[in-house]
C-alpha cells in the first residue's frame, strides 16, 4: 500500500442555484409563486411587469449561453411572441378566505358591556387572556390572584361572570366542568346528568354503559338516552371563535373542464405575473447606452438570472399541464361517473407517461389542488393506493373507504359491525383486503370501534 494520485472521469449532478430555483418554482402553489416572483422582482431590477405585449425567448450560442445582443436585435423584450397582445378576457378563479373572530376579543366585548370597576375589568381581562383557543382556563386561581395582587375571592367572582358568557362552557378548567356548564338547570334530568359527568365520564367515553347503569341503578336504555344528551354538548366551545394567525386560501392550480365528451385542462396561473426585461438594461447590453465593461457584464448576469426565472415559470406551467392531462386521461371514468370509478394510480405511472422523473411529478402535485366537475380535490386524492379484487383488477382505497362508510351507516346500531365482519362483507364484494387494513381505513374515517358504536 502506498499513497498516489489517480485521475478518473465521473458524472454527477451538481445542484446549481438555477436548478434549485427551478425546483422551488415547480413546487410552489400559484399564490405562493406570486409572492416568490414579487420577491425576485425586488432583488433583480432587470425584471418588470409587461406593458401589454410579450416578447420572444432568448436564443443561445453554440456554447449553450444566451446571446443577449441577438435577442435585442429587433428592439423587443423577453416573452413568448413578438408583438402579441396579452388576452384580457381570461377566466379568473377568485380564492375564498374564511376569517374567524378572536375568542379573547369576543369575551372582552361581553366583559366591557357589564358595569364593572377598573379593578374588576383588569382582573377580567387577565382571566380572558389566560383562556386558550379551546375555551379552557390554563392558570390556577391562586396563581392569578398572586400575579394581580388581589384576593382569590375577587378572581373567583370575575371568573364566575366570564363562565356565563357566550360560548357556553368557556372558562372551565377541565372537560367535566365545561360540559356541566352547558347543562340546562331546568331539565328534570339535570341532577343525574351532573352525577354522570362528575363520576362516570371515562366510562361514557369508553361506552361502558353497563357499569354506569349499575352504579346509578338505572336501565341501560335510560343511560343510553342520557348519554345522547351529553353527546350534544361541545367539549371545545372556544374553537368556533378561535383566531386564525393567517388566512388560508385554497386556489386550484389546475382546472379540468368538460367540453362535450372530452375534458380540457387549464393551468390556473392568472395570478402569476408575466415578466419582461426592462428596456433600459436591454439598451446597455446592446451598447446603445455607454457603460463600463464591468457594468455590462453585471447586467448580463442579471439578465441571465431573469431569463432562468421566466424559463422556470414556463416549465412549471408546461409540467402541470402534462401531468394534469395524463391524470385526466387515467381518471376519465371518475370524472364521468364519480368516486366509485376512481382507479389506483401511482406517481411512477404518470412519470413514465409524461417522460419525466417520478420526483418531478411529486413536486408538481405537492400542496396543490385541482378543480374538476366532481369538485375540488388535493392532487394526492388521485394517487390513491389500490386494493386487489378477485378478478385480478384493483380498486382505489378511496372507494373502499366509501364502502366502509356506507356499511357502517346502514348497520344495526344494537349490533354494530366489527372490523372482521366488515372485512367479510368486503370480501364477499370481491375485494382482497385484510382486517388490519379495514381497521386502519375505519380509523382514518374517524369511525369509532364497534364497542363504542353500540347502542342499547
Amino acid at each position: 500500500m502506498e499513497p498516489r494520485l489517480i485521475l478518473e472521469q465521473s458524472q454527477k449532478l451538481i445542484m446549481t442555484p438555477e436548478l434549485r430555483q427551478a425546483i422551488t418554482v415547480l413546487t410552489l402553489p400559484a399564490l405562493e409563486l406570486t409572492n416568490y416572483i414579487q420577491e425576485q422582482m425586488e432583488e433583480n431590477s432587470v425584471l418588470e411587469l409587461p406593458d401589454g405585449t410579450v416578447e420572444p425567448d432568448l436564443p443561445q450560442n453554440e456554447d449553450g449561453n444566451r446571446d443577449l445582443k441577438e435577442l435585442f436585435a429587433d428592439s423587443s423584450d423577453l416573452g413568448i411572441g413578438s408583438g402579441v397582445r396579452l388576452e384580457k378576457n381570461e377566466n379568473v378563479f377568485e380564492p375564498v378566505v374564511v376569517q374567524h373572530s378572536s375568542l379573547q376579543d369576543y369575551l372582552k366585548f361581553q366583559l366591557h358591556i357589564i358595569k364593572l370597576t377598573a379593578q374588576q375589568s383588569r382582573i377580567g381581562e387577565y382571566i380572558i387572556e389566560n383562556i386558550d383557543q379551546e375555551g379552557y382556563l390554563t392558570v390556577e386561581l391562586a396563581e392569578m390572584a398572586e400575579m394581580l395582587k388581589v384576593s382569590q375571592g375577587e378572581v373567583e367572582e370575575l371568573l364566575s361572570i366570564i363562565k356565563s358568557f357566550d360560548p357556553v362552557g368557556v372558562g372551565a378548567s377541565n372537560l367535566s366542568e365545561c360540559l356541566k356548564l352547558q347543562l340546562d338547570p331546568s331539565d328534570p334530568r339535570y341532577e343525574i346528568l351532573l352525577e354522570m359527568l362528575e363520576h362516570h365520564l371515562d366510562d361514557i367515553a369508553s361506552n361502558r354503559l353497563a357499569v354506569v347503569a349499575k352504579a346509578l341503578k338505572l336501565s341501560i336504555k335510560e343511560i343510553q338516552d342520557l348519554v345522547s344528551v351529553i353527546k350534544t354538548l361541545d367539549p371545545k366551545p372556544g374553537l368556533e371563535y378561535a383566531e386564525e394567525k393567517t388566512a388560508v386560501y385554497i386556489m386550484p392550480d389546475v382546472v379540468i373542464e368538460r367540453v362535450g365528451t372530452e375534458y380540457v385542462v387549464l393551468v390556473n396561473d392568472t395570478t402569476v405575473p408575466r415578466l419582461n426585461i426592462n428596456s433600459y438594461y436591454r439598451k446597455i447590453v446592446q451598447g446603445d447606452v455607454h457603460s463600463d465593461e464591468s457594468v455590462r457584464k453585471f447586467v448580463e448576469g442579471k439578465l441571465n438570472s431573469a431569463l432562468w426565472l421566466i424559463k422556470s415559470i414556463e416549465q412549471r406551467r408546461f409540467t402541470l399541464f402534462k401531468v394534469a392531462s395524463v391524470v385526466a386521461e387515467y381518471q376519465k371514468e371518475f370524472l364521468d361517473k364519480g368516486v366509485a370509478f376512481l382507479v389506483p394510480l401511482t406517481l411512477k405511472e404518470v412519470a413514465e407517461k409524461v417522460g419525466v422523473h417520478e420526483s418531478t411529478v411529486s413536486r408538481a402535485v405537492n400542496n396543490k389542488y385541482v378543480q374538476t366537475p366532481r369538485g375540488t380535490f388535493s392532487w394526492k386524492f388521485f394517487f390513491a393506493s389500490g386494493i386487489g379484487t378477485d378478478k385480478g383488477e384493483a380498486t382505489s382505497a378511496n372507494w373502499v373507504k366509501k364502502m366502509i362508510q356506507d356499511l357502517v351507516s346502514e348497520e344495526n346500531e344494537t349490533r354494530p359491525l366489527s372490523d372482521q365482519k366488515l372485512t367479510d362483507l368486503l370480501t364477499e364484494k370481491g375485494l382482497q383486503i385484510s382486517r388490519r387494513t379495514v381497521a386502519k381505513y375505519r380509523e382514518e374515517l374517524g369511525i369509532p370501534s364497534s364497542s363504542r358504536r353500540k347502542r342499547y
